[in-house]
C-alpha cells in the first residue's frame, strides 16, 4: 500500500486538470456554436455544447505519462509499475485510444456513418490480442475453461466492440453514463489494489478523476448559463474502450493452472457492467423484433421508462446507479459464499429480467390511467 500514493496523484492531477480544461471547451463551443440540437427523442430543451469528451483523453495520457516519469524520479522500482508485458498493453491501449479520438471528435463536429465507426471500433479491438491480451479462459463458467486464441481473439474483439457501443448508447440522461463508469472505475481501482497491480489500478483512477469535474458540469451545470456541457461519442468511446482493457486485463489468465480457476472474474467483470451491457442487449433485441434499424436510436432504454413513469432524470439517475451497485453488492456476495458463478450469473440475468418487466408493467399500467 505504499505505492498508493501515485494513485492519489494521479486522482488528484486528473481532477485539477479536467477542471481547467473543461470551461475553456465550453467558451469555444459557444464561440462556434457547436451544440446538441433538442429534438423530440432528447431530454435536454436548450443547445448544449457536447465536446465534454475532448477533455478525457488528454488529460488521462498527461497524467499516466508523468505519473510514469515522477515515480521513476522517486527511484521506485519500475518493474512494481511497468513491466515489460504492461508497458505492451499500454502502449497498445493509448494507440486504440488514439484513432478512437479521432473518429469521436468527427462525429461529435460532422458526424460519422456507423459502419465508418465499427470498423475503427474494430481495428482497436485487434490492438488488445497483438499485445498478448485476449479472453482465453471462461474459469469454468458452462464447464469451460481454457480457450485457444482461434476463438478468444475474435471473442475479445466482439466484447471490446460491445462495451464501447454499450457506454455510447446508454447515454441519454445527464450523467448515467458517467456514473455507472465512475461506479466501475472505483470498483476496477480497488480491486487492481487488493491484486497489486498498481499501473491498471492508476488508470481506473485517473479516469475516475477526469470524470467529477465533467460530471459538476453534466448533471449540476446550468444551460441558461452556459455551464452544462455533455461527453459526446468522445468521452462516451473514449471510456467505453478504457473500461473494456480494465476487464480484459481482470479476466485475462495468467497461470498454467486451469482447473484451478473459478468462474468469479468473469462474473464480477459482468456485474461491474451488467446494467449498460443487458440494457443494450434487450434495447438492440427489440429494435430487430419490430424490424427496425438496431443502429438508430429510439427511446426503449432503461431510462426512458424511469421517465416514462414521472421520474425526474436526477431521479432516474439515482435510481439506475443504485441498481448497478445493487448487483455488484449482490453478485460479490454470492461469489464470496462460494455460491457456483454459474448460478450467480444466471441469477443476475433472471433478476434483470424480472425488474425490465415489471417495470414495462408499470409503464403500460401509467400509460393506460392517463
Amino acid at each position: 500500500m505504499e505505492n498508493s500514493w501515485i494513485l492519489a496523484l494521479g486522482f488528484l492531477m486528473a481532477i485539477f486538470m479536467g477542471q481547467k480544461i473543461i470551461p475553456s471547451i465550453l467558451v469555444i463551443s459557444f464561440r462556434k456554436r457547436l451544440f446538441d440540437i433538442p429534438d423530440e427523442r432528447k431530454v435536454h430543451h436548450h443547445p448544449v455544447p457536447r465536446l465534454g469528451g475532448v477533455s478525457f483523453f488528454p488529460v488521462i495520457i498527461f497524467v499516466l505519462c508523468l505519473s510514469i516519469v515522477l515515480w521513476m524520479v522517486c527511484d521506485m522500482p519500475i518493474n512494481l509499475l511497468l513491466s515489460y508485458t504492461v508497458a505492451k498493453e499500454l502502449l497498445c491501449m493509448i494507440a486504440g485510444l488514439t484513432l478512437l479520438y479521432i473518429i469521436g471528435i468527427a462525429d461529435d463536429l460532422i458526424g460519422v456513418r456507423y459502419r465508418q465507426k465499427f470498423l475503427v471500433q474494430i481495428f482497436a479491438a485487434v490492438l488488445f490480442p497483438l499485445a498478448g491480451l485476449y479472453i482465453n479462459n471462461l474459469y469454468g463458467l458452462m464447464g469451460i475453461y481454457y480457450i485457444t486464441p482461434y476463438i478468444g481473439i475474435p471473442l475479445t474483439m466482439l466484447l471490446v466492440v460491445f462495451l464501447t457501443n454499450a457506454i455510447n448508447l446508454i447515454d441519454g440522461i445527464d450523467g448515467l453514463a458517467s456514473g455507472l463508469c465512475m461506479v466501475a472505475l472505483g470498483i476496477f481501482g480497488v480491486i487492481f489494489i487488493l491484486e497489486e497491480m498498481w499501473m491498471f489500478s492508476l488508470i481506473a483512477f485517473t479516469c475516475l478523476g477526469v470524470l467529477i469535474p465533467f460530471l459538476r458540469f453534466n448533471v449540476f451545470g446550468n444551460a441558461d448559463r452556459k455551464r452544462k456541457i455533455f461527453m459526446g461519442d468522445t468521452g462516451s468511446l473514449t471510456l467505453g474502450y478504457i473500461l473494456s482493457f480494465l476487464v480484459l486485463e481482470f479476466c485475462h489468465y495468467t497461470s498454467e493452472d486451469y482447473a484451478a480457476a473459478d468462474g468469479s472474474p468473469i462474473v464480477i467483470a459482468f456485474s461491474i457492467l451488467l446494467v449498460p451491457s443487458l440494457d443494450v442487449c434487450r434495447v438492440v433485441l427489440g429494435r430487430l423484433r419490430r424490424g427496425a434499424n438496431p443502429f438508430l436510436p429510439d427511446k426503449t432504454h432503461i431510462h426512458h421508462k424511469f421517465l416514462d413513469l414521472g421520474f425526474t432524470p436526477i431521479r432516474s439517475l439515482v435510481c439506475i446507479l443504485s441498481l448497478s451497485i445493487a448487483f455488484i453488492a449482490l453478485t460479490s456476495v454470492g461469489i464470496h459464499l462460494g455460491i457456483n458463478a454459474n448460478i450467480v450469473l444466471i441469477a443476475d440475468i433472471l433478476i434483470w429480467i424480472i425488474f425490465h418487466l415489471w417495470l414495462t408493467k408499470l409503464v403500460i399500467a401509467r400509460r393506460g390511467g392517463e
